[in-house]
Formats: C-alpha cells, structure tokens, sequence
C-alpha cells in the first residue's frame, strides 16, 4: 500500500510543476519586451532625430541652420569686414595721395627763399602745406599795420598748429570704427558661439541623445559665429595699427612743412627790417655829423 501511494505522487507531481512553469514564461517574455520596447524607442527617436538633422556642413549651410540670433550675429560681423576693408582702401588712397603731395610742397618750400616765391610754386595747389603757406601769407597781411612785428612769428605758429591739428584729425577719420571692431568683433563672435552651443544643447536633451552626429552640426554652427568674428577683428586691428603709423609720418611731413614755412617768414621779417636798421643808423650817423 505505502509503495503504491508513494508511485501515485510521483505520477501527480509532473502535472502540478507544468502549469507554474507554463506560468512563468509568459512574465519573462513580457519582461524582455518591456525593456527591449524603450530601446527600440530611443533608437528610433535618435534615428528621427539624425533625419531632421542639417547635413550640409558648408560655411552656408550650417549660416541657414543656425538660430536667428546667431544668424544676426554673423550678418553683423560680415557687415564689420566688408566695412574694415572699405576703410582700409579709402585710407590707402588718401594716405598716399596726400603724403605725395606733402613731400612734394616740402621740397618746393625747402628751395624757396621767400613767402612769395613759396606762394608762386606751392600756394595755389591742393594740399595742407599749400594752406599752411596761405595761412602765413595771410597772416603777415593782416599784420602789416602792426606797429611791430615782434608777435607775427607767435600768430603764424598758432595758425601752423590750427591747421596741422585739422589735418591730423581728418586723416584720422575712420579710424575708431577700426579700433571699435577689432575690440568687440571676437566678444561679439563669441557670443555667438555661447548661444550657438546653448541652443545646440537644448536640441541634444530634446533628442535624447549624446550621439555625435546629434551634437557635432550644431557645434560647427555656433563656433563659425567665432571664425567670422576673427576674421572680421584681425583685419581691423592691423589696418588700424597701418593707419596709426600712416598719419604719424604724415603728422612728421606737415611739422617738417610747418617749420620751413616760418623759416620763410623769419627770412622775410629779417629782410624788412634790415633795410630800415640800416636806414636808421645812416640818419643816426647824418645826426652825429650835423652836431659836429
């Protein structure tokens, strides 16, 4: 009896361990799906993301990818070189021209032995030694009733410095645009770039992920705001430090002009008034005869 109960267990044992193993299985597929699910979701949600994704890496394409605000910062910066270079041909041509035509009258004056022979050769042209000698032939005939000419030499020195001041801010018109933009242009590509990045960053969180085919485009977008303000800023700062020197010689050319223009008015002060000492020491020796 004891063996034949023992058999019938062991019989009904198989039958009960099947339904919990039939049980179990249907948890553990529905466990895998549910973790295989969320991958195949992000997988497909960073492939959506790579889809939408800019792939012209071109200096225009990844212009037209980027923000409004760093599009606006990289037209104001090409704006700030196509201005630099404009300045920088303008400031070339005047330059040159006008230190030409300053060591030209130079020359001229250097010869000249008097205001009127300076006038004849450089007076009557274009240039700022022509309106130094102008401003000295003026300025002795605005004196000639003065009953004496111990001052004339001050008056023509103050009108010399006038006129050199004017011609040295005017040659340096220009030039603190130059300064402004090699001093702000890489801060202002900089900018940019830290927009470009945040922006770039908010579209990886979106993505949901750190792919770098997701993080590289918008990257590339915002450090081109920094090349273009480089680009923009170095130019300037060389063109300015050029202009600096330029109008540094020509300041040198014109107090070279200014000095030999008093040189002229001195000679001619003397001239005028040697006859006259001379006039007077022949009457003051007459005077001493007649007393004799």
């Amino acid at each position: 009896m004891a063996g034949a109960a023992a058999r019938a267990q062991e019989a009904a044992a198989p039958a009960t361990t099947a339904p919990a193993v039939q049980g179990a299985v249907p948890h553990v597929a529905q466990g895998v799906t549910q973790g295989v699910a969320p991958a195949a979701q992000g997988a497909s949600d960073a492939a959506a993301a790579l889809a939408t994704l800019p792939h012209d890496l071109s200096p225009w394409g990844m212009f037209v990818a980027a923000s409004p605000v760093v599009q606006a910062v990289m037209v104001g910066l090409a704006l700030a070189s196509v201005v630099t270079w404009t300045i920088a041909i303008a400031k070339a041509v005047e330059l040159s021209s006008a230190k030409r035509k300053a060591r030209g009258a130079l020359a001229m004056l250097e010869e000249a032995r008097s205001l009127s022979q300076a006038a004849e050769r450089v007076g009557f042209s274009q240039g700022t030694a022509a309106a130094l000698v102008r401003a000295v032939i003026a300025e002795t005939h605005l004196s000639a009733d003065a009953p004496s000419r111990d001052g004339l030499m001050d008056r023509a020195a103050s009108r010399l410095e006038r006129i050199e001041a004017a011609a040295g801010r005017r040659m340096a018109r220009g030039t603190g645009i130059l300064a402004t933009i090699g001093s702000t242009g890489p801060f202002i590509g900089l900018f940019g770039t830290v927009w470009g990045i945040m922006t770039s960053f908010i579209g990886i969180s979106k993505a949901q992920t750190t792919n770098l085919a997701v993080v590289a485009p918008g990257i590339a977008e915002a450090l081109l705001a920094t090349a273009i303000g480089l680009v923009a800023a170095i130019p300037a700062v060389v063109v300015y430090n050029a202009c600096t020197r330029a109008i540094g010689g020509h300041k040198a050319q014109l107090t070279d002009a200014s000095a030999a223009v008093l040189r002229l008015l001195s000679r001619d002060i003397d001239r005028h008034a040697l006859p006259r000492a001379q006039a007077h020491a022949a009457q003051g020796h007459g005077n001493s005869r007649a007393a004799e």
